[in-house]
């Protein structure tokens, strides 16, 4: 195979949004979140991440990347703030929508509302979930760590609320991603459908298939 070969030089050799589409793209594809939270002072806040991720299902914990926290850190702010925020799945009907709420306002400003997007509560939860989404859930931080290498953090939360549409829901308790009609990130800005292609059993020794 005639492969490109870049090493570790070359990568840091390159301009910088260059080299972020490329390391961004060479993790493959990742879901597409938005993250809601609620200022000290009312404002609702809404953020686009791509870097949410299980950690473990007893207790229900999730996890994301917080960049280093500068002038946009409004979501970080107010999660440590507050002690709560939700995550909500982005769906191909308000892909536009979820993708511009990246973009730097004010911390006065509420991306709700600037990008058309409802903010939903329930009885006792502090932060706001996005009515849009099929699939969204309630956390409430539990810890944060610092990764000192880049100065980003790990962020984790508790699931406290799981809201799911039930055309969503399998019989196993498995969520069909594809009937919410989610969509995921390449790289920076490529979004991208995702669908379900098959399912297999539990993976053992004894039961491995002729391939």
């Amino acid at each position: 195979m005639n492969e490109l070969h870049l090493t570790s030089t070359h990568l840091e050799s390159f301009e910088r949004f260059y080299r972020a589409n490329l390391i961004n793209s060479v993790t493959g594809y990742k879901p597409a979140m938005l993250i809601g939270t609620q200022s000290q002072e009312g404002v609702h806040n809404l953020a686009l991440f791509s870097s949410v991720f299980h950690i473990g299902a007893d207790p229900a914990l999730v996890g994301f990347i917080q960049r280093p926290v500068g002038v946009s850190g409004d979501t970080f702010r107010n999660i440590t703030a507050s002690g709560f925020y939700t995550i909500n799945h982005v769906h191909e009907s308000f892909t536009e929508k979820a993708h511009f709420t990246s973009a730097r306002f004010d911390a006065d400003v509420s991306e709700f509302e600037a990008c058309k997007l409802t903010p939903h509560f329930i009885e006792g939860f502090h932060a706001p979930f996005v009515m849009e989404s099929r699939i969204k859930f309630g956390l409430e931080l539990v810890e944060v760590v610092p990764i000192t290498h880049n100065d980003t953090k790990m962020v984790i939360g508790k699931i406290k609320h799981l809201l799911i549409d039930p055309v969503c829901m399998e019989e196993n308790g498995n969520i069909n991603l594809g009937k919410a009609g989610d969509i995921c990130i390449s790289g920076l800005e490529n979004y991208h459908r995702a669908e379900k292609i098959n399912a297999y059993p539990y993976a053992r020794v004894a039961e491995l298939p002729k391939f």
